[in-house]
């Protein structure tokens, strides 16, 4: 216990990353895992400043938010940080319209976007959308621009459903990075300047903060680099054998 209380000692605030730590999704709407419930109640009754940041970019952010408080927990929208709001505000900010490869049960938050004459492409978490048409159609309208921009919601390698493992989005940003001779801007984590947003968002230093997430990557690497404390949790896609 005194090694711990070494190791969080000056934290503020604590960054929870939700697909993997506070639930699984799939079918019915997926599974909260087990203490996790609990586990934010308790977080929420103590000093510290709680954020949710996550890279859910298969349904918007009040949908998610309903499903988390249908299972159970203390959350509002307004406590979560997400790449598609983001992604919106860039795209409006440097006059951007996207050519989207999304999945069908976001492009609600892309309602307010100009999508005509692309002139850019925004990838996100697609699932039975990343068929080859659709690959190659956003393929095309990079390779037409002459200064192509690229914009991903994530770069995660896989996450975990209900079901099983499922490939995640960066697969297939990868994917049209080097058919295009592109490198992707990521909105999301792991992107300093989105945990920027969600440190900003509670007032706390990076050096302040503490991340848990599944992903030792995009979780535990992103905010490490960004010069917070990073705990990986041993549920969701966390496995001995996988990075």
């Amino acid at each position: 216990m005194a090694a711990w209380a070494e190791r969080l000692a000056g934290v503020r605030g604590v960054l929870l990353d939700i697909s993997g730590v506070l639930y699984d999704s799939g079918a019915g709407g997926g599974a909260a895992i087990p203490g996790s419930v609990e586990a934010v109640a308790r977080l929420k009754r103590s000093p510290l400043k709680v954020r949710f940041c996550t890279n859910e970019s298969q349904k918007p952010r009040a949908e998610l938010v309903g499903l988390l408080q249908r299972l159970g927990f203390d959350i509002s929208e307004g406590e979560v940080t997400a790449p598609a709001p983001a992604t919106c505000q860039i795209l409006k900010e440097r006059g951007l319209r996207p050519h989207l490869l999304i999945h069908d049960g976001v492009r609600s938050e892309f309602d307010h976007i100009d999508t005509s004459n692309p002139n850019c492409v925004v990838i996100a978490d697609a699932g039975e959308g990343f068929s080859y048409q659709n690959m190659n159609k956003a393929f095309q309208v990079l390779m037409e621009l002459e200064n192509p921009v690229l914009i991903s919601l994530g770069k995660g390698r896989y996450y975990k459903e209900t079901s099983g493992l499922m490939l995640d989005v960066g697969a297939y940003m990868k994917a049209l990075e080097y058919a295009c001779g592109v490198e992707a801007e990521v909105v999301g984590k792991p992107s300093p300047e989105f945990f920027k947003s969600a440190l900003q968002a509670i007032g706390v230093e990076a050096h302040e903060a503490i991340m848990i997430g599944d992903d030792i990557v995009g979780d535990v690497g992103g905010a490490q680099r960004c010069g917070m404390r990073a705990l990986q949790v041993r549920t969701g896609k966390y496995s001995p054998r996988y990075p």
